[in-house]
């Protein structure tokens, strides 16, 4: 099954703000290629991000947050940007903030969350193994 890939509108703020033409392309093309098997890339987030997923773009640099919504076929890109440990403007506390503003909404339950698998670890384990990064 092909989803449709879709930015939310700071999704698209954050990658305009990228003045790196190149870069831009990179993690455009690399957001596209989540219309095939989505749930099957990236890993899955938690603590307030669960429900969505982060993917590496462009090396280890920079991350792709987003949902899918099986109902709806679609992958929704919700933030991306530079993974920045200790620092306010890191992808995931930028995420965090947008959901506790309520300018993200909550994802639908995955299908792995209705057969009754146990909840995810916290986002905070990937952050800890990207130190080595």
């Amino acid at each position: 099954m092909t989803y449709n890939v879709e930015f939310m509108e700071a999704a698209k703020k954050q990658l305009v703000s990228i003045k790196d033409r190149r870069l831009r392309e990179k993690i455009v093309e690399r957001a596209e290629a989540l219309a095939v098997d989505p749930e099957k890339q990236g890993k899955k987030l938690g603590g307030d991000l669960e429900g969505y997923r982060s993917i590496r773009a462009i090396g280890q640099r920079y991350r792709i947050i987003y949902r899918v919504d099986g109902e709806n076929v679609v992958v929704v890109v919700v933030s991306l940007g530079i993974r920045k440990e200790s620092d306010k403007k890191d992808v995931y506390k930028l995420t965090q903030r947008l959901f506790s503003l309520g300018l993200l909404e909550d994802p639908p339950p995955s299908p792995e969350a209705a057969e009754g698998e146990p909840p995810q670890e916290a986002a905070t384990d990937e952050m800890q193994e990207s130190e080595g990064e």
